[in-house]
């Protein structure tokens, strides 16, 4: 992405009668059949905003997180997908109408290309979720994972204080299904070659690894059943692909934060990690493999004598080591963001492509535009052994493009996959630019090798060729690597985020919560709250960085800096306040922010993030 015994004062109750917004899109209404709807007919209705983009991985949990309350109240609850984008390539409608399919989102999906309705409602970060009550009032601001509870418990009084007033109304919701499409793959996210010299894909939207002939177009076999499940046969959403030494092939099974391997051979499939529960701040970071929560793994390869995992949901790199049965955090901080150095220090922005190349490990770093690579520590790293965190390409969380050159002015925007080529350079499946691109190590020069591929995320090599997964094509594209590269006219972006105009000197920083009803903040094994702030560039702030357990903190803005982004994560826990439950059940809720800033004489001199509640 303030408890009451850290805010300066209690945030307004969340029956505070603030009239909604109206919901304003360029792009238009997706799964309501063409048709367009306003507050006013949605009255009657309990109304839930998810303010998403669809490179976002926490915007992907908090979808799964709903699916329960979606199905549980369908004809009380109207949830309602704002997206509202981050890069140039989410605000193609295309891209929206494509992303609604690959992710299965069955509510109406608002597409609002210029962010009009973000900014009517002063949303700060994705995802963010808005309660709207049967009576067009918003009742409740959730940003960050893991507030599904407590919009249920909020969704359960709104439902009986309505039905009481005559003001709730039962029905079936606007949603419309959109026409399934017959194609032989359906947004496949990674592939590999078997030894035998046909492909394995992963159908991602259909929950199945598939099979392909050499030709890369004919089915030879399906695995899985097809419905999302985590069962001994069926998979969710599943992404990165690699083969093990025993021949196996190990699986991210993305959506079930696990991993599973597949044995072409005899087609067992079988879970060796994770336990199908999303991994939460606090939870085990080793351990048996089977006992260890995973979160959102993206991809995975063989390199060092185990398998490294791109664990997109929590910014990291862990291991798993088949020999003992154990995973580990191997690089990362789960912090987002760019930065460099000995792995347990390094931050990372949803890594989701892996390509193993001799003493490298190559990383598609996706959030930051970024390719990255792991190597061994070396003299002058500041460490006897271990690892490192290089970066090749990128420059952090808000720059992005299609640019070649130089690495260090090249850009990127949002690569998903990576490939390592025998001439020991890489290829970049530069997904968001629809290309794929070149980087040399002896050169230090970016290329572009391809365009007008749609959506690539993932390459592999088949001789001289190289056969490209064109997701938003659903198909495998054979290409031969060129000799020369593609002209391609340079573009570079900026997040089209407005930036917060900040007063120089002293800035309070509040991030608001108020526990669900029935709930208190969780404080039997120490604070129940954590508040991690930093900044690029890192002299934007002369004091106030770091870590603390306080949901407020005094920053201060450092004198000639100008602008850069504030940067805070924020977490705290609540549980049950029943004293009679010995065990009361208990919920993380977390949030990251990146909150570009100006600073100015005219600017403010306190800034709110809301967490849960209802904003200052």
């Amino acid at each position: 992405m303030t408890d009451a015994t850290s805010a300066p004062a209690s945030p307004p109750s969340r029956r505070a009668r603030v009239r909604a917004p109206e919901l304003i899109g360029k792009g238009g209404w997706l799964n309501t059949g063409e048709m367009s709807y306003t507050l006013a007919d949605l009255r009657g209705r309990v109304v839930i905003l998810d303010f998403w983009t669809f490179c976002c991985i926490n915007c992907l949990h908090v979808l799964d997180e709903l699916r329960e309350l979606e199905e549980k109240h369908r004809d009380t609850v109207v949830i309602i997908g704002v997206h509202s984008p981050k890069f140039v390539h989410e605000a193609e409608h295309q891209s929206v109408v494509d992303a609604v399919e690959r992710y299965g989102v069955h509510h109406p999906v608002l597409d609002d290309p210029e962010l009009a309705t973000w900014k009517q409602y002063a949303v700060r970060a994705w995802p963010t979720l808005v309660v709207i009550d049967p009576e067009g009032y918003v009742v409740a601001q959730h940003a960050g994972e893991g507030h599904a509870h407590a919009i249920a418990k909020l969704v359960e009084e709104l439902e009986a204080e309505h039905a009481a007033k005559g003001t709730l109304r039962r029905g079936d919701g606007p949603y419309v299904p959109p026409e399934p499409v017959a194609t032989g793959l359906r947004f496949p996210g990674k592939a590999l070659v078997l030894p035998g010299g046909h492909f394995l894909v992963s159908d991602s939207t259909r929950h199945q690894l598939v099979e392909l002939d050499a030709d890369g177009e004919t089915v030879v076999r399906r695995i899985g059943t097809g419905v999302r499940g985590f069962g001994p046969d069926s998979f969710s959403e599943p992404q990165g692909l690699a083969l093990l030494p025993d021949g196996k092939v190990i699986v991210a099974d993305t959506v079930n934060h696990a991993l599973r391997t597949y044995d072409p051979v005899s087609g067992a499939i079988e879970t060796v990690a994770g336990t199908g529960r999303q991994w939460w701040q606090g939870s085990p970071t080793d351990g048996p493999a089977l006992e260890v929560d995973l979160s959102s793994p993206w991809d995975v390869a063989w390199w060092a004598d185990r398998v490294w995992i791109a664990m997109a949901g929590v910014h990291q790199l862990w291991t798993y080591d088949p020999a003992t049965g154990t995973v580990g955090v191997a690089a990362g901080t789960t912090n987002e963001g760019l930065v460099d150095g000995p792995a347990a220090e390094a931050w990372f922005a949803q890594p989701s492509g892996l390509a193993a190349a001799g003493d490298r490990l190559w990383i598609a770093d996706s959030e930051t535009s970024a390719l990255r690579y792991v190597e061994r520590a070396g003299e002058g790293d500041g460490q006897a052994d271990g690892f490192v965190i290089r970066t090749a390409v990128g420059a952090g969380l808000f720059d992005f493009g299609h640019r070649d050159g130089a690495a260090e002015q090249a850009l990127l925007q949002h690569p998903l996959g990576v490939t390592a080529l025998p001439d020991g350079s890489v290829a970049v499946s530069d997904t968001y630019n629809h290309a794929l691109r070149r980087y040399d190590p002896a050169t230090g020069e970016v290329t572009t090798l391809a365009t007008d591929l749609r959506e690539p995320s993932d390459a592999v090599l088949v001789g001289e060729d190289i056969v490209v997964v064109e997701s938003a094509r659903h198909r495998l594209t054979r290409l031969r690597l060129p000799e020369e590269a593609v002209k391609v006219e340079a573009v570079a972006h900026r997040t089209q985020r407005e930036a917060t105009e900040v007063a120089p000197g002293a800035l309070r920083l509040d991030v608001v919560f108020t526990a669900p009803t029935g709930q208190k903040l969780d404080t039997r094994y120490g604070p129940s709250t954590r508040l991690l702030v930093s900044a690029t560039p890192p002299g934007l702030l002369a004091e106030g960085d770091g870590a603390g357990t306080d949901l407020h903190r005094e920053l201060v803005l450092a004198d000639g800096v100008t602008e850069g982004v504030l940067h805070v994560s924020a977490m705290a826990a609540s549980c049950d306040d029943d004293p009679a439950n010995e065990y009361p059940a208990c919920h993380v809720h977390q949030q990251d922010w990146g909150v570009p800033v100006r600073v100015g004489d005219t600017g403010t001199s306190r800034l709110a993030l809301v967490l849960a509640g209802l904003g200052a």
